[in-house]
């Protein structure tokens, strides 16, 4: 695996691999990396020739109060996981090599980065869309590919995508979950074994959500009133959002019509964590 710092190096090499007619799939991360990394790195394995990933913890996407100086980091433990997994580059820039003194330009997908996440966490969609728009441009890949589980941070950046006539399909990958339910999460490993526990008060919700719709309850607002009593239940959480909106446009629903995305948010301690789960539409329709 070649490692890249910089930026120039990092083009150089993706720009020969596309002159020679090699597909390029790119794994974006900021490290700390887990079974879902994982699984993005083989789905871009099975359908690309190469396969890069970046690891790089973006300061544009923490609030001045988030925690970013705690966010994990485990670069050579991640290096040998991504060897093993036959990635070929690895772009592993600093803050200065991607944010160069005098960096004043920005990518704002505006009408959706204020919803969901974007609501609780000002700017961090801007932060996200600069990153990726960024790494885009270093690489060029013909794939990317992301989480089921950043399921509004994939509707910005299929948005930022469209909108920019970029030339890259995104690629969206299943939420991959420990055994109990738990999504995966590089900020599962800050909760300590009882915080762990009760953080399974999101997959419930999610859960309870799925059974009820599956037994035709179709009422959005029921459906989140269940999902929030249950998150309620765990006294250890602190709910931020539990909403039920278009996966596109991240706009409340009135009916499940079309399918729609279940998200909640909620922390355990100091610990932030999201899940979704997408309900189908009513039969018949």
């Amino acid at each position: 695996m070649q490692v890249f710092e910089k930026v120039a190096a990092m083009q150089q090499a993706c720009r020969e691999l596309r002159q020679s007619g090699k597909t390029l799939g790119l794994t974006p991360t900021m490290g700390a990396l887990h079974a879902g990394h994982l699984s993005l790195v083989r789905a871009a394995r099975a359908q690309c020739d190469v396969v890069a990933t970046s690891i790089f913890v973006n300061p544009l996407q923490f609030g001045p109060k988030e925690d970013l100086a705690r966010y994990p980091r485990s670069f050579e433990r991640d290096c040998r996981q991504l060897v093993s997994e036959g990635v070929e580059l690895l772009f592993a820039p600093t803050v200065e090599e991607m944010y160069p003194p005098g960096t004043s330009t920005v990518v704002h997908v505006e009408g959706l980065s204020e919803k969901l996440d974007g609501k609780s966490r000002p700017g961090h969609f801007r932060g996200v869309a600069t990153v990726v728009a960024k790494l885009f441009e270093i690489v060029h890949p013909h794939y990317a590919f992301f989480g089921q589980k950043d399921a509004a941070q994939v509707a910005v950046l299929r948005k930022m995508v469209r909108d920019l006539d970029m030339d890259v399909q995104i690629v969206v990958c299943p939420t991959i979950r420990e055994a109990d339910g738990l999504a995966m999460s590089s900020r599962n490993v800050c909760l300590s074994p009882e915080q762990r526990q009760q953080a399974l008060c999101l997959w419930r919700a999610l859960s309870h959500v799925q059974s009820l719709a599956a037994a035709g309850e179709h009422d959005p607002g029921k459906l989140i009133g269940a999902a929030r009593q249950v998150i309620a239940a765990e006294a250890a959480a602190r709910l931020d959002y539990a909403e039920i909106v278009d996966p596109d446009t991240l706009d409340p629903v009135s009916d499940l019509k079309r399918n729609t995305l279940v998200a909640v948010a909620c922390f355990i301690g100091k610990v932030r964590l999201i899940d979704n789960i997408l309900l189908p539409a009513e039969p018949g329709i």
